[in-house]
């Protein structure tokens, strides 16, 4: 089995099964396309799939164009039928592994992926995992499951990780040209995943096993959120002292070596920052043991969220206007400037604090029309982005700058809201003779 498939993978004839077409499954179907292999691509929801199916997307950064070229082509299908599973020579899993309500992992659209994976692995298959977890998955979740079809791994079937490193809206860095991790869970397995992802890589990591290949992209991401705390912390110090800290951190990275700058924000975003690091506190408390500092860190990032309201409040006092019955505008519902992604974006967090404290909330996002459902705010009403006229700007008591898009025409926003508070220093540099700009 396993030489047959390495064939395959090197003859480019297998064909590759993508899980999940969301924000890391799209950039990988265009990479391994564009190395010449056919690729299915499997999604539960019906309607990305027949967005697909009908040449459009849905994501920013993957054009329409792309999915159009993909299916005339003959090397794109997209299925939401998961009985085709069987047909994939490789199964490369992108789901989503969010926290649970007690901030737990939460494995469930892993474990329900390789459930029906069981059901149809045959020999020969190799399944990947490339979902953010914690050390251990691989071996101690995804193989017992996969295990139920009576297949042996490293014999009949093979099975690794590999774990995405996508940067949405970073044009610097596409799917193909980051560097990938790749651990199996035996040298057979290790082989040909690499062999499979150095066809469409440019870069393969090898490292002795799915539990450090697992670690790797954990530390990854906690090591930013730590520093993005520190980042966050100095804010709330810097501004208790009257100094400007993004001037302060612009000035300490001018050091070239030794300092690497991380810049505060009203709280952390996106799918992995927010959560990898309550992953590995939790495996590391099944160990027996306490994260504190990174748990420290956690605390703070949370709490920016409230401390950006406190500030607001304060401004509008200022401005002899209380926080309640006050009309706030939000700039930006992604969770990080010039995408369309809004997962765990802050936004979603003050709209919710904001509305609770009496205040008469909208929003402006150039990339997200409607504001999506979130599972974690399920009670955070539907709304529509709002112009950025003249007139409404000048009807709002603050605007409130979350995400610093680069289509904003900040300057038009300054000559035309009465008070700007602005939590990315987007404003930073801009002439206010009027005092209308706070920082948060």
């Amino acid at each position: 089995m396993h030489a047959q498939l390495l064939e395959g993978i090197q003859q480019k004839s297998v064909s590759v099964g993508i899980i999940g077409l969301g924000y890391v499954g799209l950039p990988l179907i265009r990479a391994f396309i564009n190395s010449g292999y056919a690729v299915i691509g499997y999604d539960t929801d019906r309607n990305k799939v027949d967005l697909l199916r009908a040449g459009k997307s849905y994501i920013k950064h993957v054009p329409s164009a792309w999915l159009q070229d993909w299916i005339s082509g003959g090397k794109f299908t997209a299925t939401d039928d998961m009985g085709r599973l069987g047909e994939a020579d490789v199964l490369l899993i992108c789901v989503p592994t969010p926290l649970g309500q007690g901030r737990e992992p939460d494995l469930s659209y892993v474990e329900s992926t390789c459930a029906a994976i069981a059901d149809r692995l045959r020999p020969g298959q190799l399944v990947v995992l490339e979902s953010t977890t914690y050390p251990g998955t691989t071996r101690n979740v995804m193989l017992p499951i996969l295990e139920r079809s009576g297949l042996v791994v490293g014999k009949d079937f093979f099975l690794a990780y590999s774990p995405e490193r996508e940067d949405p809206g970073n044009s610097d860095y596409s799917a193909d040209g980051i560097p990938k991790l790749v651990g199996g869970y035996d040298d057979a397995s290790t082989e040909l995943t690499v062999a499979l992802y150095q066809e469409a890589i440019v870069k393969i990591v090898q490292v002795s096993s799915c539990d450090v290949a697992e670690a790797a992209k954990i530390v990854e991401n906690t090591y930013r959120a730590v520093n993005i705390a520190m980042a966050n912390e100095l804010k709330v110090i810097f501004d208790r002292l009257d100094i400007d800290v993004w001037e302060v951190i612009d000035a300490a990275k001018t050091k070239p070596f030794g300092f690497q700058a991380f810049y505060p924000g009203p709280g952390l975003g996106g799918h992995c920052i927010p959560i990898d690091p309550f992953y590995l506190s939790w495996i590391a408390r099944q160990a027996g043991l306490t994260t504190r500092f990174i748990e420290l860190a956690g605390e703070i990032n949370t709490s920016m969220p409230n401390y950006v309201v406190s500030r607001v409040a304060d401004a509008l006092n200022d401005h002899g206007q209380a926080l309640r019955g006050s009309r706030i505008c939000i700039l930006g519902a992604a969770y990080k400037k010039d995408v369309d992604d809004p997962r765990e974006s802050p936004t979603f967090e003050l709209i919710r604090r904001l509305l609770k404290k009496g205040v008469d909330v909208t929003y402006n996002d150039p990339h997200i029309a409607v504001l999506p459902k979130m599972r974690r705010w399920p009670d955070i009403p539907a709304m529509e982005s709002q112009p950025l006229t003249e007139a409404f700007l000048a009807s709002q008591d603050c605007i409130l700058v979350v995400t610093d898009h680069s289509d904003y025409d900040y300057l038009f926003i300054l000559a035309h809201a009465p008070l700007i508070m602005d939590t990315r220093n987007a404003l930073g540099g801009l002439p206010d003779p009027d005092g209308k700009v706070r920082k948060a």
